[in-house]
């Protein structure tokens, strides 16, 4: 099956299939890391290849695939389950580069959403390889 009918197969099929997301649905206050699940947690994303970001609070990496479609494949991938979670990674895509930046506005910093997301991404970057 090719990128574009996975796509709409999959924004037809996704329960937050609308225009407009609003952040109502996730109005729980979110919490910047702790000393010690950077010590720790964060330590572990590090390993997996995440930057900490030396200008903001934020984890950057750098992903290349075969072509643009599977970089693509990726994206719509990632997509879906941002949308999912309420959590939208910074990116820019060039032809089979993804470049991500996680970090939670909501905290002003690295909160366990941008340490889920990057493991999600990593877990799914791993289907292409």
């Amino acid at each position: 099956m090719n990128v574009v009918k996975l796509f709409t197969r999959a924004i037809k099929t996704s329960p937050t299939n609308h225009l407009f997301h609003t952040t109502a649905m996730s109005a729980g206050k979110v919490a910047k890391l702790t000393d010690e699940q950077r010590s720790t947690d964060l330590k572990l994303t590090e390993e997996a290849g995440w930057k900490v970001q030396s200008d903001r609070d934020a984890i950057y990496k750098e992903f290349s695939f075969k072509d643009f479609n599977e970089a693509f494949g990726f994206m719509t991938r990632v997509a879906l389950r941002a949308d999912k979670v309420d959590h939208h990674p910074e990116w820019f895509n060039v032809y089979n580069r993804v470049n991500i930046t996680l970090s939670t506005h909501d905290c002003g910093g690295l909160s366990k959403k941008d340490l889920n997301l990057a493991k999600f991404i990593d877990d799914a970057a791993a289907k292409f390889a």
